[in-house]
């Protein structure tokens, strides 16, 4: 009898667990959901963090050296403050899109894009060293100021671009993709008329 037990209970274990287990969403491994952000994400640090005239401007001494010349100590600071936490928020945004095109490519990339085993190994190298970087550059900012670390936004701007090339090679077949379903969509249309 306890034997029966065990096994009705064990068995009601096993059928409730395949219940959940299909009941889930579809894995995102292939969904366009993640094909989007990850766009999203390259597009936002392509066009509108990674632009080295955006780098520069937010990081360039000569604002500071001007205001440190033509105003008072109290709009200094302010002007220094303020620019500490442009610079700050600056890199919290790359770090954002920089860790959703690395959950992208540890989920998705590998299953769409025909990466070599060396360029996802650098990539996996260039995603740790990015969030590594963004993050001592975030407490270095805070700690010294937006004009503390000019090589440092540099160096990381460039891992990013280059980053954001390899992503965008491995996305490419998005484009090809729409583009090829545009014109299957206007070839059949055309038939139709």
């Amino acid at each position: 009898m306890i034997q029966l037990i065990l096994f009705s209970l064990i068995g009601a274990l096993l059928v409730f667990a395949l219940f959940f287990a299909m009941r889930r969403g579809p894995r995102t491994e292939g969904s366009s959901t993640a094909l989007v952000g990850a766009r999203q994400a390259l597009n936002s640090l392509q066009a509108g963090l990674l632009p080295p005239e955006l780098v520069e401007r937010i990081f360039a001494p000569e604002d500071y050296e001007f205001v440190a010349s033509q105003a008072p100590k109290d709009v200094r600071d302010l002007f220094c403050a303020e620019r500490k936490k442009v610079a700050i928020m600056w890199v919290d945004q790359v770090r954002q899109q920089i860790r959703s095109l690395m959950r992208f490519h540890l989920g998705s990339a590998r299953f769409h894009a025909g990466l070599s085993l060396q360029t996802e190994i650098g990539l996996a190298v260039d995603f740790t060293g990015l969030l590594i970087a963004c993050r001592a550059l975030q407490v270095l900012l805070y700690l010294r100021g937006a004009y503390s670390a000019p090589r440092m936004v540099g160096a990381t701007a460039a891992t990013a671009t280059r980053v954001c090339r390899i992503s965008e090679e491995s996305l490419a077949f998005l484009n090809a993709a729409s583009i090829g379903g545009l014109g299957d969509r206007s070839a059949g249309a055309a038939r139709l008329l």
